[in-house]
C-alpha cells in the first residue's frame, strides 16, 4: 500500500472524530444548550453505566474465543507495558513543566492510557479494505483484526476503569483535602485571633475547632519525626498501607470491567457461547441489544468531548507546555519504546509470527489518549476544560503522527 493511500485510510478515522468534536462543541454552545454542563452529567452517567459495558462485552463475547486467549496472551502483557511506561514518562512531564496539582492526576492519564479501542477498530478494518493491504486478504484480515483490536479494548478497558479511575480519583481526593485544610488552618488562625481579643470566649471556639486542630497536629507531625531515621522497608510499608486504605477496590470493578469480565466467559466458555451468540443462537437476541446499545458509545463520548471543549474555549487553558510534553510523550517516546519492547518480545517468540498481530501490538504505543479520560474528569469535575484541550491538540495532530507511524510499522513487521 503507498504512503499517500495509507495516510488517507489512518487519516479518514480521526478526521471524523474532529468532525464529531465539533458537533458536540457546536451543542453545547449557549444559543443551543443542548449539551449543557447537566446534560453532559447525565449522558456521561449513561456512557459509564449502558454504553461502555455494552461495547466491550458484546464485542469481546462475538470474537474471543479459546483458542485465541491463549494465542494472544502477550496482549495483555503489551498493554499493561503502555500504561507503566505512559505513567513512568507522565511522572518525569509533572516533575519538568510542574503544572497545577489539580492537573497531575490527568497528565499522568493521558500519558498512560490510549485509544485502545475506538481507533484500532477503525484504522484495521479500513486497511484491510483497501487493495494491496500487506495483511492478506480482507475479509481474513477483518476477521482477525477485530479479534485483536477488540481484545484490545476490552483490556484497555479493564486497566482504565482500574487504574487510571482510581489515580485520578485520588489526585483530585487529594486536592480537595488539601484546600480543606486549608480552610481548617484559617479557622484555626481566627479562633486565636478571637481567643487574644477575647479569652472568655477561647474555650468555646475551641471546642467548636476540635477537628480543625487534630488537622493541624496531623500536618505538623511528620515535620517533628523528620529527623528520625526510618528505615527502607518501613518507608516500603508506610507507602503499601497508604496506597492500600486509598484504593476504591469497589470501583476497580467498574461497569466496563464488568462488561468484560461477562464477554470474556460468553466467548471463552463454548456451551455459553454457542446459546448466545450466532443468528441461530436461542439468545442471540440479548447479545444484538448489547451490541445496539454499544455503538452508541463512541459518538456520545466524542460528542461530551467536544462539548467538554466549550468550557476550555472559555478561558481555562492547560499549559502549553503541558500539551506540547504530553504530545511528545504520546507521539514520540512511547512508539520509541513500543518498538523495542515488541521487537524484543519477536525475538524471544513470545510473540507469535502473525504481522497483522505484530502490527497491533506496535499501534497501542502510538495511539491519541483514551476518549473516557474525559468521562473520568467530569465525573470528578477535575480538570474537564483542560481535558478537552488537551484531546483537541492530541487528536487533531493523530491525522499525521499515527499515519506516519502506521506506514512504518507495516513496513517493520512486512
Amino acid at each position: 500500500m503507498g504512503f499517500i493511500k495509507l495516510f488517507s485510510v489512518a487519516s479518514f478515522p480521526v478526521i471524523k472524530v474532529l468532525l464529531i468534536t465539533a458537533l458536540g462543541l457546536f451543542l453545547a454552545l449557549d444559543n443551543i444548550s443542548i449539551l449543557g454542563e447537566d446534560a453532559r452529567k447525565k449522558v456521561n452517567q449513561l456512557v459509564f453505566y449502558v454504553f461502555n459495558p455494552s461495547l466491550v462485552g458484546s464485542n469481546l463475547a462475538k470474537t474471543i474465543t479459546f483458542e485465541s486467549v491463549v494465542k494472544l496472551w502477550f496482549m495483555p502483557v503489551n498493554i499493561l507495558g503502555t500504561f507503566i511506561l505512559g505513567s513512568a514518562l507522565g511522572w518525569i512531564l509533572i516533575k519538568m513543566t510542574r503544572p497545577p496539582k489539580r492537573m497531575e492526576g490527568l497528565i499522568l492519564g493521558c500519558c498512560s492510557a490510549g485509544n485502545l479501542g475506538n481507533l484500532p477498530m477503525i484504522i484495521i478494518a479500513a486497511i484491510c479494505k483497501q487493495e494491496g493491504s500487506p495483511f492478506g486478504e480482507p475479509d481474513l484480515c477483518n476477521q482477525y483484526g477485530m479479534a485483536y483490536a477488540a481484545l484490545s479494548m476490552a483490556i484497555g478497558a479493564v486497566f482504565l476503569w482500574s487504574y487510571v479511575y482510581n489515580l485520578m480519583r485520588i489526585s483530585s481526593s487529594r486536592i480537595q483535602n488539601e484546600d480543606r485544610t486549608s480552610n481548617d488552618s484559617s479557622m484555626l488562625k481566627a479562633s486565636a485571633d478571637i481567643s487574644v481579643s477575647h479569652p472568655h470566649n477561647f474555650s468555646k471556639t475551641l471546642n467548636t475547632t476540635k477537628g480543625t486542630v487534630d488537622n493541624a497536629y496531623t500536618i505538623l507531625l511528620p515535620e517533628t519525626n523528620s529527623e528520625e531515621k526510618v528505615s527502607f522497608p518501613s518507608k516500603i510499608k508506610h507507602y503499601v498501607r497508604m496506597i492500600s486504605s486509598h484504593l476504591n477496590f469497589k470501583s476497580m470493578f467498574a461497569p466496563s470491567t464488568l462488561g468484560a469480565i461477562a464477554g470474556f466467559i460468553i466467548g471463552v466458555v463454548p456451551q455459553i457461547r454457542n446459546f448466545m451468540i450466532g443468528n441461530n443462537a436461542p439468545l442471540h437476541v440479548v447479545e444484538d441489544s448489547a451490541s445496539m446499545l454499544g455503538e452508541a458509545a463512541i459518538p456520545t463520548v466524542t460528542l461530551i468531548m467536544g462539548a467538554n471543549l466549550l468550557k476550555g474555549l472559555k478561558g481555562t487553558t492547560a499549559p502549553v507546555w503541558t500539551i506540547v510534553g504530553i504530545v511528545v510523550v504520546r507521539y514520540i517516546f512511547l512508539p520509541l519504546l513500543g518498538i523495542a519492547v515488541v521487537k524484543g518480545a519477536m525475538h524471544l517468540s513470545l510473540v507469535h509470527s502473525d504481522a497483522l498481530y505484530q502490527f497491533v501490538l506496535l499501534l497501542q504505543y502510538a495511539l491519541p489518549p483514551a476518549m473516557n479520560i474525559g468521562t473520568i474528569a467530569q465525573l470528578f469535575g477535575s480538570g474537564e476544560s483542560e481535558c478537552s484541550v488537551i484531546m483537541l491538540w492530541t487528536y487533531a495532530l493523530a491525522s499525521i503522527a499515527v499515519t506516519l507511524w502506521s506506514t512504518f510499522f507495516m513496513w517493520l513487521v512486512s
